[in-house]
């Protein structure tokens, strides 16, 4: 077996967020598309990957936490496209590198998770375990493998060891476990009319009856929400951080902003991500419903992305950006509410269309 291997002409491109940039990169290498190589929005639209999940706990560091997308948006692409995944764990780091090595070798670019603070190309310190990359090549001799991910242009390497580390993290939200995503694509994409439909259901549903395993537990989390009751819960809960010390609300003001429009979001806590692909599905398609649903997805976004900067506005006294965060967020509710009618019209819509 070869110490050196690469896969060439990977067609990488920048993205918002990490599962849907890797997701669109993955398509596009395998040659899949509706006319042409799919954008970033679309790829995640059709994931059905909207949600949401807050949680505020001094058990954490920051003390809040805040995630706009599904736990299972790897899995739910492939499979509504036609393909199979198959998710694999262990604590075994020769195990998991095998299963990256032997799929890099047999000419397949591996999806992996990996904690961005032990990847050193990211220079960040905060941990997070489930951030998605793909890895397409490996040098044993040197030590290093080739990495592309959507927070930067080019191929990057890194050493074998800090990949291991950032495989088999043990940081919030949960562990990685060397987690390895085994994708088989479909030869021929499915109706787009048909794809969009049972995607816009699925983002509808979690939002309104979120049900399953999240991202993070919120049994354990303790003060946190789900779904439509997540934005409820957040924009009561800002109301009252005005009366926090300065320190504890200055954390929390950067940290929400960060959450909504930094942490690999696509900006607007990924309903911006969403309005685009709901776009390319309406142009695509020519649904009425499914514009509609663009632009009440764009709303909220902006909404969201008025609500992140108004947090930390230059010269801005503490307490004034809290009242302003607080306005801002009491809109929330209604907006992420006309969202999920706006998918369930769509979803009818388009489902219509196809009968």
């Amino acid at each position: 077996m070869p110490d050196t291997t690469l896969i060439q002409d990977y067609p990488h491109q920048m993205g918002g967020h990490c599962g849907s940039g890797a997701l669109r990169d993955l398509l596009h290498w395998n040659g899949l598309g509706w006319e042409g190589p799919p954008r970033e929005g679309l790829v995640f639209a059709l994931g059905g990957a909207l949600g949401l999940s807050y949680v505020r706990s001094s058990g954490l560091m920051p003390p809040v936490y805040l995630v706009g997308r599904g736990s299972d948006f790897e899995i739910d692409l492939p499979v509504r496209l036609g393909g199979k995944v198959k998710v694999l764990t262990t604590d075994d780091p020769d195990e998991g590198w095998t299963w990256v090595r032997d799929e890099v070798d047999a000419g397949r670019p591996s999806l992996v998770w990996g904690d961005i603070a032990e990847l050193p190309y990211l220079r960040v310190k905060l941990q997070m375990s489930r951030h998605d990359i793909v890895v397409i090549g490996y040098d044993e001799e040197q030590g290093v493998a080739y990495v592309v991910d959507n927070d930067r242009a080019g191929v990057q390497e890194v050493p074998l060891d800090a990949l291991a580390r950032a495989r088999s993290s043990k940081s919030f939200p949960e562990p990685t476990r060397h987690c390895t995503y085994r994708i088989t694509w479909p030869d021929d994409l499915p109706d787009l009319s048909t794809v969009a439909s049972e995607a816009f259901q699925q983002s509808a549903s979690r939002m309104s009856h979120p049900s399953g395993p999240g991202i993070i537990d919120l049994a354990a989390a303790g003060h946190g929400a789900e779904g439509l009751a997540g934005v409820a819960l957040l924009a009561s809960d800002v109301q009252t951080w005005v009366d926090l010390p300065t320190d504890e609300l200055e954390v929390l003001l950067f940290s929400l902003s960060a959450f909504v429009e930094k942490a690999g979001t696509g900006g607007g806590l990924f309903r911006r991500l969403l309005a685009d692909g709901c776009e390319d599905v309406a142009r695509l398609t020519g649904d009425g419903a499914t514009a509609d649903l663009a632009e009440a997805a764009l709303r909220c976004a902006q909404a969201w992305t008025q609500t992140a900067r108004a947090g930390v506005q230059r010269d801005v006294d503490t307490r004034a950006r809290a009242e302003a965060v607080a306005e801002a967020a009491s809109a929330l509710p209604d907006l992420e509410a006309k969202v999920v009618e706006s998918l369930e019209a769509a979803a009818e819509s388009l489902a219509a269309a196809d009968r």
